[in-house]
């Protein structure tokens, strides 16, 4: 992932924040409700809830009243649990990598690193609870 937060995450981020915002956690969410709630597609979105469940974000319900739950409590989830399980890991990478640019081309790269650091470090920072409070 680059350096900024791509139509699947940030999908991914409303759909989970959504969820913490319910009442209870116990009946699981249909993907169709949650994708009209967030004004997100449901082709998209489920496809966005797949890597969640994977990656223990979501537990996944089948069956006529299953759905979409989060699998832990929302304080327990950050913004980067999500974003690396949507995305990958998020990694700082000069815009190019060609043999001949030298140092400066390793310049970019500790550049790029350390913003990827940054970005890691406010995403780990913030839970879903903390996201989701309505304020």
């Amino acid at each position: 992932m680059n350096m900024k937060l791509t139509r699947a995450s940030s999908y991914a981020i409303h759909a989970v924040a959504f969820m913490a915002q319910q009442k209870s956690n116990e009946k699981p969410m249909a993907s169709h409700n949650i994708a009209a709630a967030r004004t997100i597609p449901e082709r998209f979105l489920l496809k966005v809830l797949k890597p969640l469940v994977s990656a223990r974000v979501l537990h996944s319900v089948k069956g006529p009243n299953g759905g979409y739950r989060l699998a832990k409590a929302a304080d327990k989830i950050t913004l980067l649990e999500i974003v690396e399980a949507v995305d990958g890991p998020i990694r700082g990478v000069a815009p190019f990598e060609e043999e001949g640019n030298g140092p400066l081309n390793h310049k970019l790269e500790a550049i790029c690193k350390k913003g990827a650091e940054a970005m890691r470090a406010q995403l780990e920072k913030v839970t879903v609870a903390e996201l989701a409070a309505k304020k």
